[in-house]
């Protein structure tokens, strides 16, 4: 097992579209983990999420937050990134980057459509600006 650099860090969660998991923090102080699909504006981590999910309230309340990316194929390795989030309602960008993110999941001929279908009043874009990035590489040699 290895530590990742930073830059490994980026590359690795660029390099294909793996699902996230966003951790928040409930009302009451414990987690709350669910899959979103991202992308990186340099080293922001970028979503959307509906403005009334657990997710999006709880951002609301404590915007700290902590996202785990891993590649489940040996040798395994994966991502952690903190920080903090923050929303965005502007339909311009929030379309911009659904459009982005569909694309990366799936696929450039779908962009437009699930762009457009996540890209509607109600939808939020979230920004977490990190604090900490941690990665592991090569964790079962």
């Amino acid at each position: 097992m290895a530590k990742m650099t930073r830059e490994e860090c980026r590359a690795f969660l660029v390099a294909q579209a793996r699902t996230g998991k966003l951790a928040t923090v409930r009302k009451d102080g414990s987690p709350h983990v669910v899959p979103i699909w991202f992308d990186l504006d340099d080293e922001t981590i970028v979503f959307t999420t509906d403005e009334t999910v657990v997710k999006a309230r709880n951002i609301r309340r404590d915007a700290r937050v902590s996202l785990c990316v891993d590649d489940e194929r040996p040798p395994f390795s994966y991502v952690r990134v903190d920080g903090t989030a923050t929303f965005s309602s502007d339909m311009a960008e929030l379309l911009h980057w659904a459009t982005r993110i569909a694309g990366r999941y799936m696929g450039a001929e779908q962009a437009e459509t699930y762009g457009k279908r996540n890209a509607v009043e109600g939808e939020l874009l979230v920004r977490i600006t990190p604090t900490h990035i941690h990665g592991e590489k090569n964790i079962a040699d």
